[in-house]
């Protein structure tokens, strides 16, 4: 696997989210979307994936998920896939909540746990960011401000340079 770039490494420390030592390879898995239809996560090879495991009881989310709308429609053109997987929750209430939220970043349902449980999440949110090549480059567990002009230049250097 070949190492992250340092130019990536710098931006993401100025903003400060730490990167992993190494890369690691993403665990695939395909979900339904709030909106219908499904989301296999290797089948966004190529792109980089913000992938964010959250629940709607959960303060730190509800917190941070303005800020995670805010990044995507920034970004979201520019190639930054969006992936929130909601862990362990009925249709109905996370439809509820994105609605009056007003979020439009793309919202996968994971009622079993099974997913959650794949990615060894024992605190939410928790974050995985995932380069072009499908590989994990960082893990941020709590809530944080993704809208942040330093986060974005960081997004910013990751998708212009092959992430």
């Amino acid at each position: 696997m070949r190492p992250i770039p340092d130019t990536v490494r710098q931006a993401f420390s100025r903003a400060g989210i730490p990167l992993l030592k190494r890369r690691v390879p993403i665990e695939d898995f395909s979900l339904p979307l709030l909106d219908g239809g499904s989301r296999t996560l290797s089948g966004l090879k190529g792109k980089v994936v913000f992938l964010n495991f959250w629940a709607t009881w959960c303060p730190p989310c509800r917190e941070e998920m303005p800020s995670m709308e805010t990044l995507y429609r920034r970004l979201g053109e520019a190639g930054l896939e969006f992936l929130a997987v909601d862990i362990q929750e009925k249709q109905k209430p996370v439809e509820a909540f994105i609605r009056e939220g007003g979020l439009r970043f793309p919202v996968a349902l994971d009622e079993s746990g099974r997913v959650s449980g794949m990615y060894g999440i024992r605190s939410i949110p928790a974050t995985f960011i995932v380069d072009r090549d499908g590989s994990i480059i960082a893990a941020v567990v709590g809530g944080r401000k993704w809208d942040g002009p330093e986060v974005i230049a960081a997004f910013e250097v990751l998708l212009n340079n092959g992430g």
